[in-house]
């Protein structure tokens, strides 16, 4: 709920951009980051630079060739990116932080409950993901049908 107390923590006056980590934030990711590295052809990267580069593009939706020239360079911050969603960084940060979210909130760590309604069901039956891909798949044209393949192979 945005109340004053609330908005204070929000505010982003001393930061250069509104995505960039504040201490605390910092504080709550950094412990599941792998440790930097000091690659051959660069120097370690400044991990906190990198998220907060990272932050940017998804709170921005720019694209990485727009990303300004204050951040680490654009494809060190991609291959970062890719090497944490690869090697599963990403999915733990959410469930850590997750679960202190409904701890704060007074539940447990984790959900002790599930619902399934029955549409999720039936598509689990019928083959789930595999039907769903070939329903999306463009359909095929003949050209049987197309009035505009008989006219040019007649002209």
């Amino acid at each position: 709920m945005w109340t004053a107390e609330n908005r204070a923590t929000y505010d982003h006056k001393t930061k250069r951009y509104p995505s960039d980590l504040t201490d605390e934030e910092w504080a709550l990711i950094e412990p599941h980051l792998p440790p930097p590295t000091k690659s051959r052809r660069h120097a370690a990267l400044d991990r906190r630079e990198v998220m907060n580069a990272i932050l940017y593009v998804l709170t921005t939706g720019c694209q990485w060739r727009q990303l300004p020239k204050d951040f680490p360079s654009k494809s060190a911050v991609h291959r970062y990116l890719i090497g944490l969603q690869y090697d599963g960084v990403l999915t733990r940060i959410h469930h850590a932080l997750y679960g202190q979210v409904r701890e704060q909130a007074g539940k447990a760590a984790t959900p002790t409950l599930s619902i399934v309604d029955s549409q999720s069901v039936k598509s689990a039956e019928k083959g789930g993901e595999t039907l769903i891909r070939a329903g999306m798949m463009r359909a095929r044209k003949s050209r049987a049908r197309s009035a505009t393949s008989v006219s040019i192979r007649s002209a």
